[in-house]
């Protein structure tokens, strides 16, 4: 009879955009997911995320389950040191709890950043390394728009990243880590894996990993993982909009106790990027060029704001589209914003009320809000739920207090008072919003809302805007990205490593 394991699960989640000026806050946890012990079983046990998978493979062997405790906010800015201290002291007392373990299952994102630590998942992880001591193996996943650092990998014996972009498959993703951990502490296998920092960075609207350039990337990582030995290989992305050295396109290698052979295969991947590094630069579009595009296409079109996209960090309070739009007399458009002070003001009339209204602001230059008479449609808690696979894995959404306006020019605008990335069709859906009875309906993110709004809108254009999270990493002032890094620096081959 095998030994009953006992088994922790533990998470500090955060996409930290630095080019972001608001910080990421405790509050920003809370009004997210700050989960502890079983509420986390809750949450997630049915989910389509990573946690949900780890708990599928746990709960079919004869092992004490400790969720200890799960931190997530929306992308956003740095981190406070304040805030990073509470969420770590926190983790490391619920692991010294808990002990003696057997294992640990971990969910960093593997790009958050903080206050004083540019690399806060690596310095996490290493904490809890710590604690645990070198004997207990710690195996855990990531998004692949982390940025990779060689603490994270000393930290553990095994991480696995998500395949896809829109991430569909975090559940699946979560099952092979605790695959992996159980295989472990069986003797079945000896996680070894290797980390390769290539020196290309790969622009963001060209990582969808089911398209052009990507998939014959993905195509070869899949060839090499059904070599002997290769447990996973996990094509790391990247997030462009956090300026650390380990900005960047990487690969983790893991297998049965062969380095060697985690070496080549990594730097096999690397040689196929970096001879193909010029596909994946893509082709941007500006609100000009999409407006010509508008006319002919096929409806819903669905308008992808890239340089406001929620999901990468950024306000969600840009009205440079729905200003291109109004002035552009594009009829029946849908528009999201987020401003909570718009909501208060708003709320403060009843349904069928026409008024003026100041809402967003335009980062297009004079970065002022956007004016205009409306009319209330709806005023409502703004909280939703998702039962089906769409990126990120969540399952319960909360915009806070949110209203829906028409302006004069018959654009609708839900203006809500929290950030939520447009991952769930049921963001409009839930609130009555139709959106297949809209010509144009806009979305801040950029692969992302591709999985939810695909199914009902006939064309999908991805719209180069400024802000925050423009697509164009050259417009960005980094000072602690490694160099040389294409595409900034263009003359670029594999790097030698140890």
């Amino acid at each position: 009879m095998s030994k009953k394991y006992k088994i922790a699960i533990v998470g500090i989640y955060h996409e930290s955009n630095t080019f972001v000026e608001n910080s990421t806050t405790i509050e920003d946890f809370y009004n997210s997911h700050f989960l502890r012990g079983f509420e986390i079983v809750t949450e997630y046990k049915e989910a389509f995320h990573e946690i949900g998978g780890m708990l599928q493979v746990l709960l079919t062997r004869e092992v004490e389950i400790l969720p200890l405790i799960f931190a997530e906010a929306t992308p956003g800015g740095i981190i406070t040191r304040d805030t990073y201290e509470e969420l770590l002291s926190e983790v490391l007392l619920r692991v010294r709890q808990s002990m003696p373990l057997d294992g640990c299952l971990v969910v960093p994102h593997g790009a958050a950043v903080a206050e004083g630590h540019p690399d806060m998942d690596g310095d996490w992880l290493l904490k809890v390394r710590e604690v645990l001591g070198d004997s207990v193996p710690i195996v855990g996943t990531l998004d692949p728009h982390a940025n990779v650092s060689d603490n994270m990998i000393e930290a553990t014996n095994a991480l696995v990243a998500y395949k896809t972009n829109p991430h569909l498959d975090q559940r699946e993703t979560g099952i092979v880590a605790a695959q992996l951990l159980l295989q472990y502490l069986d003797g079945l296998i000896i996680p070894r894996q290797y980390l390769v920092q290539t020196n290309v960075a790969i622009s963001i609207e060209q990582q969808n990993t089911s398209a052009q350039p990507c998939r014959p990337l993905y195509q070869l990582a899949e060839e090499l993982a059904q070599e002997t030995g290769l447990l996973s290989v996990s094509i790391i992305l990247g997030f462009p909009y956090a300026d650390v050295p380990e900005m960047g396109t990487s690969f983790i290698v893991v297998t049965n106790n062969d380095p060697l052979k985690a070496k080549s295969a990594a730097e096999r991947m690397e040689g196929y990027l970096t001879a193909h590094q010029e596909e994946f630069l893509g082709t941007k579009l500006s609100i000009s060029a999409i407006i010509d595009k508008i006319g002919r296409a096929e409806k819903p079109v669905l308008l992808l704001d890239m340089g406001d996209n929620v999901g990468g960090g950024a306000a969600g309070d840009s009205t440079f589209l729905l200003s291109e739009l109004e002035s552009n007399q594009v009829a029946n458009s849908f528009v999201s914003i987020v401003d909570q002070t718009a909501v208060r003001e708003a709320c403060k009339h009843e349904k069928g009320d026409s008024f003026q209204l100041s809402f967003g602001r335009n980062p297009d230059g004079n970065n002022l809000p956007y004016e205009t008479k409306v009319e209330l449609l709806d005023c409502f808690d703004g909280r939703f739920s998702e039962k089906n696979p769409r990126h990120g894995g969540q399952t319960q959404y909360n915009m806070g207090r949110t209203v829906l306006v028409r302006t004069e020019k018959g654009t609708t605008v839900m203006i809500s008072s929290l950030r939520v990335p447009p991952f769930s069709l049921n963001q409009l859906t839930a609130f009555g919003i139709k959106p297949e009875q809209f010509n144009i309906i806009t979305a801040k993110g950029v692969n992302a809302p591709i999985a939810a709004y695909g199914p009902v809108c006939a064309t999908i254009l991805q719209v180069n805007t400024p802000g925050t999270t423009s697509a164009d990493m050259m417009t960005f002032n980094y000072r602690h990205r490694r160099r040389p890094l294409f595409p900034f620096e263009k003359e670029i081959r594999p790097l030698l490593h140890k």
